[in-house]
């Protein structure tokens, strides 16, 4: 099974970096499995599911402003996914990419495969490079949250 780990977010606006920082540790951690890419983004919606094609699931990523404490971690199947990144005025729904994807015969991950990881955000439009600390003491349980997810090299799911 190939799974794909994606990060998303924008470097420059705080907590909405969270994914790529969580993605660049996983990176580390997850030399030698060649079951798991791990990769960055900054987009949503079309792209995003053009990124998964090829894959049999994926773990996706991303801040999310959905009122909990910021920090909170929180796993959500693909139409559970609140965050700016999986739509816009422009684009469609991640959920909506991504069954437009397999109407037209694209080699998708189901939606019962995709995974999102959402940590919780405290400032996502001020500029900056760092996360806020309540998100940046979450990336090591996200990290982890992703590992458990992953389980055993190999494994299938």
């Amino acid at each position: 099974m190939k799974t794909l780990v994606l990060g998303l977010g924008n470097p420059l606006l705080t907590d909405d970096g969270v994914g790529l920082r969580v993605a660049r540790e996983l990176r580390s951690r997850l030399t030698g499995r060649p079951d798991v890419v791990v990769e960055e983004d900054y987009w949503g919606g079309l792209r995003l599911m053009e990124r998964m094609v090829g894959y049999d699931r994926s773990i996706v990523i991303d801040a999310v402003c959905g009122g909990d404490t910021p920090g909170t971690i929180r796993c959500l199947h693909v139409q559970e996914m609140p965050t700016q990144h999986t739509a816009s005025a422009h684009d469609a729904t991640l959920s909506t990419a991504l069954r437009f994807g397999h109407r037209v015969g694209a080699a998708l991950p189901d939606l019962d495969d995709v995974l999102i990881v959402a940590v919780e955000a405290a400032d996502v439009t001020s500029f900056g490079e760092e996360c806020t600390p309540q998100v940046d003491a979450a990336i090591p349980r996200a990290v982890e949250t992703v590992l458990r997810e992953l389980g055993p090299r190999g494994a299938e799911r």
